[in-house]
């Protein structure tokens, strides 16, 4: 009988940590979720369930969260979130659309072109004219670079023209996007004399924001636009891994 009882005590735990930890730092919360992929069935940690995914949004919209695209954070409540996939996968294109509309929930999608002008493996990408389709109420576009490459072991030079090129050829494909940056990996220099001349190009060029992985909550506004952190939701995770993730990003027992 007590080992049936930890669960619920630990649950018991978490909410009432959580209330204090919220009491405490009543900051204005910037939750980022970060997917790939959706399948009708998945085991894998890059691909969601329809049905899980659809828990996930039910559960978003249920708990008041404020969607928002990123061209919306001048405007910020206590319960942001920032729901993006990254790559451009065509099956985001077949099952986000009614489940965006059915919970009145936004999502941005980060487009690296080079995987949308020559493919990607064997995944099935969304198109340009695709891309244009989308309902601009529930999608936002946002960078991914153009050629994919780890942002880490390429050269400054090899940055810029990345980056423009990514945005030339959105601009060209008549796809309205905003100047958000995911890095891809996740990875991005982080010395401080090559990270500062990083972010030196992004404000150079225009970019707003830039998300990395953490796995952490941000608060907002902040001073470190270009390390916004994001919490990564993978196709394993349980529904209550889900709801702590939600909460506190990414907990070390997980």
């Amino acid at each position: 009988m007590f080992f049936y009882s930890i669960p619920l005590l630990l649950v018991t735990f978490v909410i009432l940590y959580f209330r204090l930890y919220l009491l405490a730092f009543p900051k204005n919360r910037l939750t980022i979720l970060m997917y790939h992929q959706i399948e009708k069935e998945s085991n894998e940690d890059l691909t969601v369930s329809l049905e899980n995914l659809e828990k996930q949004f039910s559960y978003i919209s249920r708990q008041k969260y404020s969607s928002k695209f990123f061209s919306e954070l001048n405007i910020v409540t206590k319960k942001n979130i920032i729901i993006t996939f990254d790559d451009g996968y065509k099956n985001n294109l077949e099952y986000l659309p009614s489940l965006l509309k059915k919970y009145n929930l936004k999502a941005t999608i980060f487009i690296p072109t080079s995987f949308i002008e020559k493919g990607y493996k064997n995944y099935s990408m969304m198109s340009f004219e695709e891309m244009r389709s989308l309902d601009q109420n529930y999608f936002e576009i946002a960078l991914h670079s153009h050629a994919h490459e780890n942002l880490k072991n390429v050269s400054p030079d090899f940055i810029e023209q990345d980056l423009k090129q990514n945005m030339a050829i959105l601009e060209e494909q008549n796809i309205p996007y905003s100047k958000v940056l995911a890095y891809p990996y996740g990875k991005y220099p982080d010395k401080n004399s090559e990270k500062s001349r990083f972010f030196s190009i992004l404000n150079k060029i225009g970019i707003d924001f830039a998300v990395r992985i953490g796995n952490k909550i941000n608060y907002f506004p902040t001073r470190y636009q270009y390390e916004l952190c994001r919490v990564d939701i993978k196709g394993k995770d349980s529904f209550i891994k889900f709801k702590l993730k939600l909460i506190f990003g990414k907990l070390k027992l997980f």
